[in-house]
């Protein structure tokens, strides 16, 4: 005597069972909290280049670093405090776009690793997320230096 298979006993894909367990996101929601606090970061940014533009009296390029500096302080802070980490759960996506994200994806797995101390913890650990894009964005930078080179000088 066999037994018959059911549709009950049919075994599925693992991607069958990962969709069906899974829990559905918030799509809007998720967009609409990136969209407000990756906002608010940049309107903070604009808001310190207005202050310092007009209480330092800099330049518009030293006004411009002096923000990033501000703003890659600042996210390293919080990280190493642990708030900005429970503002990127709140908001998602709106924290890695600004440079604020730069700066978390360095100082987080150097933070996870200084127990392995400074040079094979920190030192080699501190590029891990922020490396390829280091890496990458150099290397197109040169091919796009050198395409514009040729498009405006050779051609």
């Amino acid at each position: 005597m066999s037994i018959k298979p059911t549709p009950k006993t049919k075994p599925i894909g693992y991607k069958q069972y990962a969709k069906s367990h899974a829990k559905k996101s918030p799509c809007l929601k998720n967009t609409l909290l990136a969209f407000l606090v990756g906002g608010a970061i940049c309107t903070g940014g604009q808001g310190l280049f207005d202050l310092y533009e007009k209480v330092l009296h800099t330049s518009e390029n030293d006004t411009g670093s002096l923000v990033s500096v501000t703003l890659i302080f600042l996210a390293c802070f919080l990280t190493g405090v642990g708030i900005f980490d429970s503002i990127a759960k709140f908001a998602g996506a709106g924290t890695l776009v600004p440079i604020t994200g730069f700066a978390n994806s360095v100082i987080s797995p150097a933070m996870d690793n200084k127990a392995e101390g400074l040079i094979m913890g920190v030192g080699s650990k501190m590029f891990i997320v922020a490396g390829p894009v280091i890496v990458y964005g150099t290397l197109f930078s040169v091919v796009y230096g050198i395409i514009y080179y040729l498009f405006t000088q050779v051609f």
